[in-house]
């Protein structure tokens, strides 16, 4: 590594993580632009000019432009002081997919002008700018998007918010390295094999005779949980005592789906991985309910979408 990609590194890791931003003039930095230097040396001609042909108005002209190009420094300055910047929790998504990340702008000032905001490092994030208005006394959003290629969590990159506004003559950033992360799921194999049984036959056929020597359809009731049918809500009970309950029946949990990771035979690991992603998925999509074991991780059986997002999470982040 060079002196110089060091030195950019410790400079880039003095910078705090965090998710909520406030500019102020101690991390604004402004510099000229090329069209700046260029205008800077339009003007010392200028002022060549006057003073060896004894110009009035030519002295008139170049101090006239000095001062705008002072003013339009400050403006640029200004347009970027006072503004809160604030990462919105990033949504989950597939390993290669886009997700995109929300930054909302709080001006408690005047109107501002072309906000730029754009990933530091464009070479892999791309080179797109994404420009807004913030009102006065308002708030505006800006939204970027980063793909990220495999399963597990991964940072933000480190984010710039520049402008240029009024005239391209200075340009105003500043640097911001969120703390937030964005969960990458395992893209799921496709096509996938059919899921596992449910349940064997024997099992069934014992649940059956256990429930019909207790004389009853079910083995008792439990509260009610996100997922369960409306056909396993006790209704009557319901009616007497207010509360939401459901049937908790052995054949239920005898039906209830086990993703097993030895069953996901696969080649290596993430294909094994992918595998139970698509499961998952199938399983969700069909309405069962199902567990998930992995090696040293198991996750209890359930169903709809918080189950979905927990086993996908606990696929995401296994190793």
């Amino acid at each position: 590594m060079t002196p110089r990609k060091r030195l950019r590194q410790w400079w880039l890791a003095r910078l705090p993580a965090t998710d909520t931003w406030a500019l102020t003039q101690r991390n604004i930095y402004i510099l000229p632009t090329r069209a700046g230097f260029v205008f800077a040396l339009t003007l010392v001609l200028m002022l060549l000019a006057s003073i060896n042909y004894q110009l009035n108005l030519g002295y008139a002209l170049s101090f006239l432009l000095a001062g705008a190009g002072l003013v339009s420094m400050h403006i640029t300055h200004g347009t970027l002081r006072g503004l809160t910047l604030h990462l919105r929790p990033a949504p989950a998504v597939f390993a290669g997919d886009a997700a995109l990340l929300e930054v909302v702008f709080t001006n408690r000032g005047g109107v501002r002008h072309a906000v730029g905001l754009h990933f530091e490092d464009r070479s892999a994030h791309g080179p797109s700018f994404v420009w807004t208005d913030v009102p006065a006394q308002g708030q505006a959003s800006a939204h970027v998007s980063i793909v990220p290629p495999r399963r597990g969590l991964h940072p933000v990159p480190l984010l710039v918010v520049e402008t240029l506004f009024p005239f391209g003559l200075f340009r105003a950033w500043a640097l911001w390295r969120p703390a937030a992360t964005v969960l990458a799921w395992p893209r799921p194999e496709s096509p996938a094999p059919a899921l596992p049984q449910a349940g064997s036959h024997a099992d069934e056929q014992a649940t059956k005779t256990l429930a019909g020597a207790a004389g009853a359809e079910f083995d008792g009731v439990r509260a009610w949980r996100r997922g369960d049918s409306l056909r396993q809500v006790l209704w009557k009970k319901v009616a007497r005592s207010g509360e939401l309950v459901s049937r908790d029946t052995a054949a239920q949990a005898s039906r209830d789906l086990m993703l097993d990771w030895h069953a996901a035979r696969g080649a290596d690991v993430e294909q094994r991985i992918a595998r139970l992603a698509a499961w998952v998925l199938d399983a969700d999509r069909q309405g069962h309910a199902f567990a998930l074991s992995l090696p040293g991780r198991d996750l209890p059986s359930g169903r709809g979408e918080a189950q979905r997002r927990a086993a996908l999470r606990a696929l995401a982040l296994w190793s």
